[in-house]
């Protein structure tokens, strides 16, 4: 008689580990093909789809995700002291009772705080005094938002926004119970205490409210997770009532709505990738029609901004390192932009924010992180930093009338820090570096930059951090990292869990290759659509580079990434093996052509700008297949993986890590672990409460560490 699947997997299991330890379940294979450019694709990995996704109550699928938990569960039992003492270490780091530095907005400063050893943030607020910018909480500070007490009852949770209405007494927020992304929208009376009756269901980012506080607008998600809709509440009306105030018809774009910094205007903001579409709405004429500043054309891709007397608009249009240019208040179409900062090939500008009297600008020059402050009259100046490479950003700025810029800066070795800039007195003044109980000295510790020659004779940027007194002969393992895609660059950045591994005699480095935006718009293109193969050999032109430069040596390569990242995981290891020591594959992005190729999924129309449009056009077909990790798998030998996925993930769906690890079970021909993890109420971003995410963080660790670590 044929056992159940769901009994098959458990018994197998069971019974293996009687025998000879743990043994991984070995997913059944189910015939399924298609066609495509006249292609036969065989998948019989495809019964892991559920097909009533995003609803998993397939018994089949299930049973294969839950013994191969328990698999993961049993092989990590033998490695739970070092998970529980690198655990240690990791929550050693963290204040226990951390808080944010207090933001002011109005007449009030905002907070978050941690409660000793809390999973989840309290937020608070109290009435500004004459003590300044250097007010603590007072007695009249309230709570405004407790969300331990949001997610007592519940195995996962997030805060999706929190948005005080203008006047200060109406908050509007948002949580996920599943990590499924369709936020569930609240409004509270912050004086009475008492909640509105409404609940709005399926938002997603945060509302903003009209000038006099009557209504909100705010974004709704489709039954595939596209944010496809602005509607309009009013309060004291239902929502059933709520005005559509903008649809997107194209399924390959996402809307959002916003604020200007001046708070005069509600932004609409519509687009993919590459391409942008925004409507303006009078804050204090929240019924008006939404005005459109620039119609969508192909790869023009833009961001506005108000300054209280003219619009400050973000531009690719006739550079692809971006502009700044201006509009007037009357009139902010294309015809009335005047260049205020012109785009440059050293010069990338990657944000702005308009303040009353000035304008901050990011920048990165050299792959430099900059901040450039312009005044009224167009004059720049730069904000000096103490170290030679770093992370710089602009922080929480919510005054609009303001003489002081907050930065968020840290580096390799310098911890998270907050800064507060005087545009008076030109100085940097320290408000806030992040705590480390269990001690941390930067002196202790070397930071490097190398520039990694690549296959096609391209230079690609590496940060590197390891203890002092760590050699560097080639004996000692080595974390590289990597990600690169969607032009998102991986800045030189702190990290409190990497001491653990720092502190074991590995080598940190992030590998910072094409596909991100590090060196510019140009470097985000060389790694896309047909050069997205670029980013694969990038990554193991750098490990070569590591190991000829004697950081580390083949096989002692512990490497990671995550979603587009977890791809790239997937793609080097099909490319070089034999490198890798041990392979670390977050929600990873594996299954590339089966996913292009399906439009019933959330991000597939707006990825295509990415990827390609395998669907129209064969050569995106041929040649997303010829690096597609899942199609590219082949009998072998691979390296030590550890896997990991989210049942509810709407951004890379469960099915893809299960597909990969199912079919490389019947490929690999070696004895190398082989983990797949699901987290089985939990989304993109894994588990939720603080320490239970950084117990995720100790569970890799444990694994690299027992794979390539000295013992």
């Amino acid at each position: 008689m044929r056992l159940p699947l769901a009994v098959a997997l458990l018994v197998a299991a069971g019974c293996a580990e009687v025998k000879t330890g743990p043994m991984p379940p070995v997913a059944e294979q189910r015939p399924h093909s298609f066609s495509v450019h006249g292609v036969t694709v065989h998948d019989p990995y495809h019964w892991l789809k559920d097909q009533s996704y995003p609803e998993v109550d397939d018994a089949d699928v299930l049973a294969y995700l839950e013994a191969e938990n328990a698999y993961f569960d049993a092989v990590m039992a033998s490695r739970k002291e070092l998970v529980d003492t690198i655990f240690a270490e990791i929550k050693a780091r963290q204040k226990p009772d951390d808080a944010n530095v207090p933001v002011k907005d109005g007449g009030y400063y905002y907070q978050w705080r941690f409660e000793a050893d809390g999973q989840y943030r309290i937020w608070s607020r109290w009435p500004v005094t004459d003590a300044g910018a250097d007010a603590s909480p007072t007695p009249q500070a309230e709570v405004i938002l407790d969300e331990p007490a949001l997610a007592r009852d519940t195995d996962y949770f997030r805060l999706g926004a929190l948005s005080v209405a203008n006047a200060g007494r109406l908050m509007a927020y948002s949580t996920d119970t599943s990590g499924a992304e369709r936020f569930t929208l609240r409004i509270k009376d912050l004086e009475t205490g008492e909640l509105f009756p409404e609940a709005i269901e399926n938002t997603s980012g945060n509302p903003v409210w009209s000038a006099d506080d009557g209504s909100f607008f705010y974004t709704v998600v489709d039954d595939n997770w596209r944010p496809y809709q602005v509607r309009r509440h009013v309060l004291g009306t239902p929502v059933a009532d709520d005005a559509i105030i903008y649809e997107e018809q194209d399924p390959g774009f996402f809307v959002g709505v916003s604020s200007t910094s001046s708070e005069h205007y509600v932004v609409i903001a519509s687009g993919d990738h590459v391409t942008a579409e925004v409507y303006l709405v009078p804050a204090d004429a929240p019924a008006s029609e939404p005005r459109l500043v620039a119609a969508r054309r192909q790869e023009h891709d833009y961001v506005v901004d108000h300054q209280g007397d003219r619009f400050v608009i973000r531009t690719n249009d006739t550079h692809k390192n971006n502009r700044l240019v201006t509009a007037p208040d009357d009139d902010p179409s294309e015809a009335r932009w005047e260049t205020l900062i012109a785009g440059a090939d050293e010069r990338y500008i990657t944000g702005f924010q308009p303040f009353a009297d000035f304008l901050a600008v990011e920048e990165r020059i050299d792959g430099l992180d900059q901040i450039r402050l312009v005044d009224r009259a167009g004059n720049s100046t730069y904000v000096e930093f103490p170290e030679a490479a770093y992370r710089v950003g602009i922080g929480a700025n919510e005054e609009f009338e303001s003489r002081t810029l907050r930065l968020s800066y840290e580096s390799m070795v310098t911890p998270d820090t907050v800064f507060d800039y005087d545009l008076d007195t030109a100085q940097l003044r320290t408000r806030k570096v992040q705590e480390i109980p269990s001690g941390y000295d930067p002196a202790g510790y070397v930071t490097e930059r190398a520039m990694a020659p690549a296959r096609d004779g391209v230079r690609v940027p590496v940060s590197i951090v390891f203890r002092k007194g760590t050699p560097t002969d080639g004996s000692a393992p080595l974390y590289l990292y990597g990600y690169g895609a969607y032009g998102s660059g991986m800045s030189p950045h702190f990290s409190t869990t990497r001491l653990s591994l720092l502190d074991r005699g590995f080598i940190y480095a992030i590998a910072h290759v094409r596909g991100g935006d590090e060196l510019g718009y140009h470097w985000y293109e060389a790694g896309k659509l047909d050069k997205r193969t670029n980013t694969f050999n990038d990554f193991v032109d750098v490990a070569r580079h590591l190991v000829a430069e004697r950081f580390t040596r083949p096989g002692r390569i512990a490497i990671a990434g995550g979603s587009a990242g977890g791809e790239l995981m997937g793609a080097v290891v099909n490319q070089a093996p034999a490198l890798w020591g041990a392979v670390a594959a977050h929600v990873p992005f594996v299954d590339v052509l089966n996913t292009m190729l399906d439009t019933s999924l959330p991000l597939t129309p707006i990825e295509w700008p990415e990827w390609g449009n395998p669907i129209e056009d064969k050569a995106a077909f041929d040649y997303i297949r010829s690096y597609s990790p899942y199609d590219q798998l082949k009998a072998g030998h691979y390296p030590p993986m550890l896997v990991t996925a989210g049942l509810n993930d709407p951004r890379v769906t469960y099915w893809e890590p299960a597909k990969y690890v199912a079919k490389l079970r019947t490929l690999k021909q070696d004895d190398n672990l082989l983990l797949l993890k699901t987290n089985m109420g939990a989304g993109h971003g894994g588990r939720s409460g603080r320490y239970d995410s950084l117990y995720e963080v100790a569970e890799e660790y444990a694994f690299m560490v027992a794979a390539v670590g000295d013992p």
